[in-house]
């Protein structure tokens, strides 16, 4: 009777062992020393990668931290990034779309704080694509997105550093933002590992990334959930965030 069982038991411990072992989507991260200064940089290939916007559970409270979205979704963030400024309340501050639902408006006027300091700009997620688009080109024609979080300022615009960017600005924090490729293809995330000025910020992604349109997402609260590399950060709970999910169960799922 236990030669009859055995094979099955083994084939069922197989089977487990695959789900377990199979590969998930994996944040393609790598250190990089730009200017002097030391960043994280995390790139998304849009055309495999499954890229999206998160912000509040099924009973509408916002999920605030990484590791909650990731037990909400039982399966693995392979990535994750705050994904932009938010109200004490934690709603998003300018426009917010997640699966093709407007849940709040752009803002195009000049206002104050980062997110004021226009040009601004929005981050929108298509199909197999994605692209930064300054806040009033946008508003004037609006493209179809499956995910957008509005931010600002913007870091680089066709191939430009903000107008207000100093070279010898002493305004330093911990900073992180998204660029895109020329094609949409692909999405790099950076985030600074000291305090840097925007301007050092702006010339990673124009000279040491060769990126023409970036966008700031924030500073001082900035954090990066990237496994494969280490990187777990917790801290204040957030607003929007940005994160690529695995295709398998994670091992509480």
């Amino acid at each position: 009777m236990t030669r009859k069982k055995t094979p099955k038991l083994l084939r069922w411990l197989a089977f487990l062992f695959g789900l377990w072992a199979a590969p998930v989507a994996a944040a393609n991260c790598r250190a990089m020393t730009f200017d002097g200064a030391d960043y994280t940089i995390c790139t998304v290939d849009m055309q495999t990668d499954d890229l999206r916007l998160f912000l509040n559970d099924k009973d509408g409270k916002p999920y605030g931290h990484f590791a909650a979205i990731e037990t909400a979704l039982g399966r693995p963030l392979a990535f994750a990034m705050n994904a932009g400024m938010y109200h004490a309340d934690r709603r998003p501050v300018g426009l917010y779309i997640e699966e093709g639902d407007q849940q709040a408006g752009i803002v195009t006027s000049a206002g104050p704080g980062n997110f004021g300091m226009l040009p601004n700009g929005v981050f929108c997620v298509q199909q197999g694509s994605a692209r930064v688009i300054e806040s009033r080109r946008f508003a004037d024609d609006p493209p179809t997105c499956r995910f957008a979080t509005q931010s600002g300022p913007m870091l680089v615009i066709d191939g430009a550093l903000h107008p207000r960017f100093l070279p010898d600005s002493t305004s330093r924090n911990i900073r992180n933002g998204v660029g895109t490729s020329d094609d949409g293809r692909t999405a790099t995330f950076a985030i600074s590992r000291q305090p840097v000025t925007f301007h050092q910020f702006g010339r990673l992604f124009r000279d040491g990334l060769g990126i023409n349109q970036a966008l700031y997402l924030d500073g001082r609260v900035s954090r990066l959930w990237a496994p494969e590399i280490g990187r777990r950060d917790g801290g204040v709970a957030m607003g929007p965030v940005l994160g690529v999910v695995g295709s398998q169960p994670s091992a509480g799922g």
